[in-house]
């Protein structure tokens, strides 16, 4: 998710040779800041250090090696190289069964010499890390930085919000970092509270990082965390859910805008960046009193998927994005305006540098059941219309909502995962009252 198109010249990554994508802010792999490349460096071929032989050895030679690849998801190989836990022998003496009265007078002691220069010393093992200190998941010997990089082999580890998922009832969602992200800067939050006649409302947020802006993956947590609590706050005490989500918007781009007065603590890609405002788009549903309201700011979207496939799909928000500004000004088709480079360039979004903040709710009554799918464009960018997305919904995602929200950011990761992406269902039950479309407007 960006501000505005970015792009870089740079085909493969100067920290790692990964294949960089248009537009990648910085590499998937490694994490190396693309907006502030340094020079190429010179090549310098490996010089072996060699070792004068002794009488039956042989020359040897030493490289050092980097290994820069993310191995983040990955599961650890069992053992570990050498300083996870091996140590030499004791050398403990045995025990014998004779007592020998003469033994010989040891032999005198050789004067002592210096060590021989030419013969290497043994490494050290790595130092145990303290207790409570987090250890490298890779190595299984250093312990892990601020940055969440090992300081003793500087493999990059898992983050908690790497892969999240969560089941509330008949709500879940689950959001992962993708397959060219360094990080998740996505964020949600599911819930559900009793109304005053004593019915219940079913509450899911989600939330998606500007990229271009600093701490994208703050400002998205910030925003879902305010959105879900307003509403929380709003729905039992009988306010309209249209009306509560306006507040709840509201109450998320408070919080938003409250971390740009705050010191952050800049990642180690980030330090050159240039320091904006904290940003993020957010879309939430609310299920509540036999209404379906949705709410937004940006270009994460809302989709109706009926349970009887032969009913249409449809969906249900519309973009603050340059795309949708040109389908809508009649300046070119959808197809066109989604083929361009300047497409996904956001016109709205939560933040402190926002032009004018324009909530966008509206309320539905379903007259059939139906499953409501709440996502990043990590999701939508795979299945983009509503009848795309109708057919990558598992059938029984109603019943098994957590299941369908796996299935769906998988559909997303075999798609290329090139973002963040986060899916939060709700299922929408109603009795059957005949034929209609498949949502509507009370």
């Amino acid at each position: 998710m960006s501000q505005k198109p970015q792009g870089t010249a740079l085909s493969n990554c100067p920290g790692c040779e990964e294949p960089l994508e248009p537009g990648d802010l910085f590499c998937g792999a490694c994490g190396y800041d693309l907006s502030a490349v340094p020079a190429a460096p010179q090549d310098h071929p490996t010089i072996a250090l060699n070792v004068p032989a002794e009488s039956g050895t042989e020359a040897g030679a030493a490289e050092v090696r980097f290994d820069r690849r993310d191995t983040s998801d990955e599961p650890a190989e069992p053992g570990g190289p050498a300083g996870s836990g091996g140590s030499a022998g004791s050398g403990a003496p045995g025990e014998s069964g004779d007592f020998e009265l003469a033994a010989p007078a040891p032999p005198a002691a050789a004067p002592a010499s210096a060590p021989d220069p030419r013969t290497p010393a043994a490494e050290p093992l790595a130092a145990t890390p303290p207790a409570g200190t987090r250890v490298c998941v890779a190595c299984r010997a250093g312990s892990v930085d601020t940055d969440g990089y090992c300081e003793n082999c500087g493999h990059a580890q898992p983050r908690e919000r790497d892969h999240m998922e969560q089941e509330l009832g008949s709500v879940a969602a689950v959001s992962d970092r993708g397959l060219r992200h360094h990080r998740n800067e996505d964020s949600f939050a599911v819930s559900t509270t009793a109304l005053p006649d004593g019915s219940w409302a079913v509450v899911a947020i989600v939330c998606d990082g500007v990229s271009s802006a600093s701490r994208p993956d703050e400002a998205s947590a910030a925003a879902a965390s305010a959105a879900n609590e307003a509403l929380l706050e709003s729905l039992p005490r009988g306010i309209h859910p249209q009306q509560a989500m306006h507040e709840a918007i509201l109450a998320a781009a408070e919080a938003v805008n409250a971390l740009a007065q705050e010191p952050g603590r800049a990642m180690e890609h980030e330090r050159h960046r240039h320091q904006n405002a904290p940003a993020c788009t957010l879309v939430g549903s609310v299920v509540a009193d036999g209404l379906l309201v949705v709410g937004w700011v940006g270009d994460s979207r809302v989709y109706w998927v009926p349970d009887d496939r032969a009913n249409p799909p449809a969906r249900l928000t519309e973009d603050d994005s340059w795309a949708a500004q040109m389908v809508a000004a009649g300046l070119m088709n959808e197809a066109e305006a989604y083929a361009d480079e300047r497409a996904h360039a956001i016109t709205g979004w939560l933040g402190a540098d926002a032009y004018e903040l324009e909530p966008h709710t509206a309320s539905f009554k379903p007259d059939r059941s139906g499953l409501v799918v709440v996502c990043t464009d990590g999701l939508w960018n795979y299945a983009e219309s509503a009848a795309e997305m109708a057919a990558a919904v598992p059938a029984d995602a109603h019943q098994r909502p957590l299941h369908g929200a796996q299935v769906l950011v998988g559909h997303a990761l075999d798609g290329g995962g090139h973002d963040n992406v986060t899916v939060a269902l709700l299922p929408f039950a109603v009795e059957p009252q005949g034929a209609g479309s498949a949502c509507g407007t009370p």
